[in-house]
C-alpha cells in the first residue's frame, strides 16, 4: 500500500456529502497540506463523496481511505459505528444507506418542528439553503446544519450555544426517532466488505454496552478522539488490547463554522499509517 507524508493517517473526518463545510477535495488537500499520509472519508450515513475525494488523492499522491459513519441507536443513546474499505459503489448497499439519510431527515423535520415551539422560527428550508451556501450537493443533512441557522438568526451566539441548549442530546429541542442497532450497522458494514469500528465511545457514557458491541463482532475501537481525554484513551487503549482489536483514531473533523471548528482540526488525532493494512486486511 503506497502512502506519502509522515506516515500518519487522520481516520475520521466529514465533508460537504454530510455535515462538513469542506468539500471531498478540499478535505483531502488539506491533509495533504498538513503532512498527512492518509485521510478516512467518513460522512454520516453517505458515500457521496468518496469519489471525489479518491479522485484528489490520486492527484495529490495521498491515500484516502473510503468509509462511512452510521447512525444507530442503543439504549435510547445515539451510537455511531465507522465502517472502513466499505465496496462503497455497489448500489444496493447504497439504497441500504439512503434508508438512513430517510430518517436522519425525519428527525430533522422534529427538531425544527420542535425549536419553533420553543419560539426559535426557522424553516427546513432555510436550514436546506444553508448547507447549500456552503457547497453541499447531495448527501445527508445534520444538526450542524440547523445549528448554523439559529446561530445566523440570532437566537444563540455559537455553534456551541446550539447544541448546549437545543441540539445536543440533553438540549430542548433534542429528538431521536428509531434508527437502526449497532449490531445491525456491524452486519451491514461487514455485509459491504468493511471493517467495522466503534465510534468515539467515550461519548456514550456506557462502557457496558461498548462491550456489548464488541461481542456482537466489531472490529476495532476508534481510541484516539477529539473528544476523548487522556484517561478515555488508556482506557479504550486497554480495552482494544484486551479484545485483540484494531486500534484507530481521527479528529472527527467537519470544518469551521463560526469560528468553530467541530470536533478537532484536521490531524489533531492520528494513528500509523500501518492502521491501514489491519483495516483493508479485515
Amino acid at each position: 500500500m503506497a502512502v506519502t507524508g509522515n506516515g500518519q493517517a487522520d481516520l475520521h473526518s466529514h465533508t460537504t456529502a454530510s455535515d462538513g463545510t469542506m468539500r471531498p477535495a478540499e478535505v483531502v488537500a488539506l491533509a495533504k497540506e498538513r503532512g498527512l499520509g492518509a485521510i478516512a472519508i467518513t460522512d454520516h450515513d453517505t458515500v457521496d463523496g468518496i469519489k471525489e475525494a479518491l479522485e484528489a488523492g490520486e492527484r495529490l499522491a495521498i491515500t484516502v481511505v473510503p468509509g462511512v459513519e452510521i447512525s444507530t441507536v442503543a439504549e435510547g443513546r445515539d451510537i455511531h459505528m465507522l465502517g472502513y474499505y466499505i465496496d462503497w459503489q455497489n448500489d444496493e448497499w447504497r439504497a441500504k444507506l439512503g434508508t438512513l439519510v430517510a430518517v436522519r431527515d425525519r428527525r430533522n423535520d422534529m427538531i425544527v418542528e420542535k425549536l419553533c415551539e420553543l419560539g426559535c422560527l426557522i424553516t427546513m428550508d432555510e436550514v436546506i439553503a444553508e448547507a447549500r451556501a456552503k457547497g453541499k450537493d447531495s448527501g445527508s443533512i445534520g444538526r450542524p446544519h440547523i445549528a448554523a441557522v439559529l446561530v445566523n438568526k440570532g437566537y444563540v451566539s455559537s455553534m456551541q450555544e446550539a447544541f448546549d441548549r437545543y441540539l445536543g442530546s440533553d438540549g430542548a429541542a433534542y429528538r431521536n426517532p428509531p434508527r437502526l442497532h449497532p449490531f445491525d450497522a456491524i452486519a451491514w458494514i461487514k455485509e459491504a466488505g468493511g471493517t467495522c469500528i466503534i465510534a468515539h465511545p467515550g461519548l456514550y457514557g456506557n462502557d457496558e454496552l461498548v462491550e456489548q458491541i464488541i461481542a456482537a463482532g466489531a472490529d476495532g475501537i476508534e481510541v484516539y478522539h477529539s473528544d476523548h481525554s487522556e484517561a478515555d484513551e488508556v482506557r479504550y487503549l486497554e480495552l482494544a488490547q484486551r479484545h485483540g482489536l484494531i486500534v484507530t483514531g481521527g479528529s472527527d473533523y467537519h470544518g469551521e463554522r463560526h469560528g468553530h471548528v467541530f470536533h478537532g482540526e484536521l490531524g489533531s488525532k492520528s494513528v500509523g499509517i500501518e492502521v491501514l493494512e489491519q483495516l483493508n486486511r479485515r
